[in-house]
């Protein structure tokens, strides 16, 4: 008896070491593999209830998912170096599909952000959240760090050309996040704190300016909304109040999954996309957000981690601006949710309901992987 029993222990660890060997074998790094499927395995449960219990968009979901660690996984066999080679033509791809976004791109909701190829319907602003980091590590990667005055304005070329693009569609939130890249791109680079504090100086007298000219009505007055939502409780209010009503009502155990009073009495709109984060803090209360942030925080810890381990400039910038755009993406949503921050429309990742977004997340997480199984040698 006690034969067989350490027989089977034995037969137990050999498996679960080809397992991780074969995970190895395909670029996956573990730690990050299973933080990324804790979180996606949640988001379908939350989205099944978000999405009233419709199995068509849960199956919907299910298949994006399929998607996005599939294009996880075919990007971490893609070694650095190809990535690097073929950086320019990605990024010159990239504002080119925006051009063509402004001259023939769908119009929905009063945004012209879409292109249609028929086969397939995307957003091409999607692209740029990687292209332009990618384009600013390949930039530096052969520049003297910290960079001087010629290289910031290059620099900042790179980021305004398609944060200009964008804005113009309009998608003020996708726009932000594209520029947020950029200058995480920048200040990984070793940008001096005096010209971040002199840029930011700057952008403070030209956010009046901004204000007049770059910004739509609809956009301003997500502005002012946030500053008082009860203005206008039963208009441009509505969504952040009954969001903030949801997160308050769910305490601290919550009311329990299914029984969100605001998600299934349809109090709470973009339940399903934007607003999920509520559906989730109503459900699962405070309880659930702790877990819920607490994954977030190990895949950002895990991804700054792999940055620290990249054999050279190209992959530690590009690695490290990756890790901070995702935590810009969870920052944001569950800023503007709690009313905290404007609503600017960005989803919660890995839960929300969407296809472009993921995909593009996903694709991120694959170049991470693979800048961590080229790292250095000697490091574990």
């Amino acid at each position: 008896m006690k034969l067989n029993l350490t027989a089977d222990i034995n037969s137990l660890d050999w498996k679960g070491r080809n397992r991780r060997r074969l995970l190895r074998r395909l670029n996956l790094d573990i730690p990050l593999l299973l933080g990324l499927l804790a979180i996606a395995l949640l988001g379908l449960v939350i989205l099944y209830s978000a999405g009233r219990q419709d199995l068509d968009l849960l199956l919907r979901q299910g298949i994006r998912l399929g998607l996005g660690f599939l294009v996880m996984l075919v990007l971490a066999q893609v070694p650095p170096n190809y990535l690097r080679l073929w950086t320019p033509w990605i990024f010159l791809g990239g504002v080119l599909l925006l051009v063509a976004v402004l001259v023939a791109g769908e119009i929905g909701k009063g945004a012209q952000r879409w292109l249609d190829l028929g086969v397939v319907r995307f957003q091409p602003s999607e692209l740029m959240k990687i292209a332009v980091p990618m384009m600013m590590a390949w930039y530096f990667t052969s520049r003297p760090l910290p960079p001087q005055l010629g290289d910031l304005v290059i620099g900042a070329l790179i980021t305004l050309i398609p944060f200009l693009l964008i804005v113009k569609q309009p998608d003020l939130g996708t726009a932000l996040l594209v520029a947020c890249s950029g200058i995480f791109a920048l200040f990984l680079a070793g940008l001096s704190w005096k010209i971040i504090l002199g840029l930011g100086g700057m952008t403070v007298i030209i956010a009046p300016l901004f204000w007049t000219l770059g910004m739509h009505d609809y956009q301003r007055q997500r502005v002012l909304t946030f500053l008082d939502p009860e203005t206008d409780p039963l208009g441009a209010g509505y969504h952040i109040i009954q969001s903030k009503i949801a997160i308050g009502s769910g305490g601290f155990y919550g009311k329990g999954w299914l029984n969100g009073t605001q998600s299934q009495l349809e109090f709470l709109p973009e339940s399903a996309t934007d607003f999920i984060f509520a559906v989730f803090a109503e459900e699962f209360g405070l309880i659930g957000l702790c877990l819920l942030l607490t994954l977030y925080f190990f895949l950002i810890a895990r991804s700054l981690y792999i940055a620290t381990q990249a054999s050279d400039v190209y992959t530690r910038l590009l690695a490290g601006s990756l890790a901070l755009i995702f935590f810009v993406y969870v920052f944001v949503n569950t800023g503007m949710v709690s009313g905290l921050l404007p609503v600017v429309g960005l989803p919660l990742p890995l839960i929300s309901y969407g296809g472009t977004s993921l995909i593009t997340i996903m694709a991120g997480f694959g170049i991470l992987m693979s800048v961590y199984s080229h790292r250095r040698p000697g490091f574990r």
